[in-house]
């Protein structure tokens, strides 16, 4: 009873009327638990926050639960919770689950991103199987229960990242693929009408599938399943969602990058005394018609109310798979993580860092900074920094280190505080003078003596 008198407090503490307030901002979050004394004091009180969010995930109400794991994700995209992890790892993966099991399509979406941020923190570690054992069949289940693309989406790419990190061997990453496959690619019985995937799902599917498809060694996959990957995503490069096009494109660079469809043409080669050449002319043809569907895509002009964004990352994607089609130069992408330079110099490495970047959002380049998994995924090696403000990013050093941060303005307002007292203690002292001082004018007035007789 007194544990759950505790999950009923802790709960309260997350619910709000405001809506705007299921996710809170790190900035708000910390303002609130702010301390003269220090950082120590602030790092207690956040993994307190972090204690009520799973408390609450005990909760019947949905918005609750929604709110506690609005909090998490924050928490694990902000910050690496090591020490969290350490102590309630398997409470906050079992409860995850059971709100992927039981939960809206709001929970469920923020339950996915939870579990797939926690396989990033505890990364490639001899226990992490057991999040995959634990996640298969509940999203497999809640991908055919329910067809909204917001529950839909977020457990595919969970899916991802927990097979990406947490399978074991390329049994269990066909596994999923095969899952991911079936959403838009469904195998009907009799009597059977599919559920035509949106959008979303669709480049969900095309990039998380890509995503798997760097960590198998793709010689190993049936023939006839390539011949069915590649024509489909050629058939989604006429698509009009321009989303759609840029991850089937980058799936179709990966697949030539690994010289798949040169292995399918080969052996359609081999076995084309017997069957009158058709699968190889099949495989020529398809070759030749990506081939032409890239080069209209890297030139495309755009059409009337397009969004430019999109229009000029279509081109420059479809402009390096040309390039690489043609004449085999891989792009090259360069940026800055913290003081590091960071670059990637395969389709392998691109199609990785477009969909963990995706999925991190706000948190990628903290995460790049100081999470050992990503550190092993691309073979990134962070210069070690020196000094206590080194540990800190430059989100934590303005709320800190700023003169406009909370922890400044708490100092102020101390210092403003101490002030005031100071001065009431010398009215204090003061007024009781004053007073006798006025008693004595007075009687100085009745007695018509000077103010300086009736003293002495």
């Amino acid at each position: 009873m007194g544990k759950r008198s505790n999950r009923k407090k802790n709960a309260s503490m997350l619910e709000s009327d405001d809506d705007d307030s299921s996710v809170s901002s790190s900035s708000t979050v910390r303002s609130d638990l702010i301390s003269v004394t220090g950082n120590e004091e602030v790092e207690i009180e956040k993994d307190n926050l972090l204690d009520q969010a799973l408390d609450a995930l005990y909760e019947k109400r949905s918005t609750t639960r929604e709110r506690a794991l609005a909090s998490i994700v924050e928490a694990f995209n902000t910050n690496l919770q090591h020490e969290f992890v350490e102590k309630k790892f398997a409470t906050l993966l079992h409860q995850c689950v059971s709100c992927i099991k039981k939960g809206s399509s709001k929970e469920i979406a923020l339950a996915s991103h939870a579990i797939g941020l926690l396989a990033l923190t505890v990364g490639f570690k001899d226990n992490t199987h057991e999040i995959f054992e634990e996640l298969i069949a509940p999203i497999s289940q809640s991908l055919k229960s329910g067809s909204d693309s917001l529950r839909r989406v977020a457990l595919v790419e969970c899916l991802a990242i927990v097979t990406f990190i947490c399978g074991n061997g390329p049994e269990e990453t066909e596994q999923s693929m095969l899952i991911m496959w079936q959403l838009v690619r469904p195998k009907l019985g009799p009597n059977v009408v599919g559920v035509k995937p949106s959008s979303p799902v669709i480049t969900a599917v095309a990039s998380a599938w890509a995503f798997l498809l760097t960590s198998m060694d793709g010689w190993t996959l049936n023939p006839k399943d390539w011949q069915e990957c590649i024509s489909y995503f050629s058939s989604l490069l006429d698509k009009e969602d321009r989303t759609v096009r840029i991850a089937a494109g980058e799936a179709l660079a990966l697949i030539f990058e690994m010289g798949c469809l040169e292995k399918f043409a080969a052996e359609a080669f081999e076995s084309s005394a017997q069957d009158g050449n058709k699968s190889y002319a099949h495989v020529q043809g398809l070759k030749r018609k990506i081939l032409d569907q890239v080069k209209d895509l890297a030139a495309e002009a755009g059409g009337k109310g397009s969004a430019k964004k999109d229009l000029n990352s279509q081109r420059n994607l479809f402009r390096d798979i040309l390039d690489y089609l043609e004449g085999g130069d891989s792009p090259e992408v360069s940026m800055k993580i913290g003081g590091d330079s960071f670059q990637t110099s395969t389709w392998h490495q691109l199609v990785q860092l477009n969909f963990l970047k995706h999925f991190l959002g706000g948190g990628f380049v903290k995460h790049m900074q100081d999470n050992e998994c990503l550190h092993e995924v691309f073979g990134f090696a962070p210069k070690k920094k020196q000094g206590a403000d080194a540990q800190m990013s430059s989100g934590d050093k303005r709320m800190f280190r700023s003169p406009n941060s909370f922890l400044n303005k708490a100092r102020t307002q101390y210092m403003n505080k101490q002030r005031m007292l100071s001065e009431v203690g010398e009215m204090l002292v003061t007024i009781p003078w004053m007073l006798l001082m006025n008693r004595a004018s007075k009687a100085a007035a009745w007695l018509d003596l000077s103010l300086v007789d009736v003293i002495h």
